[in-house]
C-alpha cells in the first residue's frame, strides 16, 4: 500500500473504490481539519507556482478556490462576507491588477 496522509477531495474514496483497490480514511477533528486545509492550500499554491501552461495554472487556482470555500465553512464565514472584506481591502489599499513591484522605501 502507498501511504498518503493528506487531505483529499470528498469523492476520492469513491473513485478509489471503483477501481477495486483497498484504502483507509478517517474524518478529521475540527482543529486537525483546519490544519490540513492550510497544508493543502500551501501544496496547491506551490503547484500553481510551478504550473507552466495556462490550463494547469487555472486548474490549480480552482483547487485553491475550493479550499477557500472549505476554509470559510470552518470559520463560519460566507463567501459573500469574504468578498466584502476583499472589496474593502481593495478600496483602502488597492488590488494587484497593475503589477506594481515595490523595490525600496526610504528609511526615516
Amino acid at each position: 500500500m502507498h501511504t498518503y496522509n493528506k487531505l483529499v477531495r470528498d469523492l476520492i474514496p469513491q473513485i478509489i473504490e471503483e477501481t477495486g483497490k483497498e484504502y483507509s480514511t478517517r474524518v478529521l477533528a475540527p482543529k486537525e481539519y483546519l490544519l490540513e486545509l492550510k497544508l493543502k492550500m500551501t501544496e496547491e499554491a506551490l503547484e500553481f507556482n510551478e504550473a507552466e501552461v495556462q490550463k494547469d495554472a487555472v486548474e490549480e487556482l480552482a483547487d485553491i478556490l475550493e479550499l477557500v470555500h472549505a476554509s470559510l465553512a470552518v470559520y463560519g464565514v460566507s463567501y459573500e462576507e469574504l468578498e466584502q472584506i476583499r472589496l474593502s481591502k481593495k478600496e483602502k489599499r488597492g488590488g494587484f491588477s497593475d503589477g506594481i513591484y515595490l523595490i525600496e522605501v526610504e528609511d526615516e
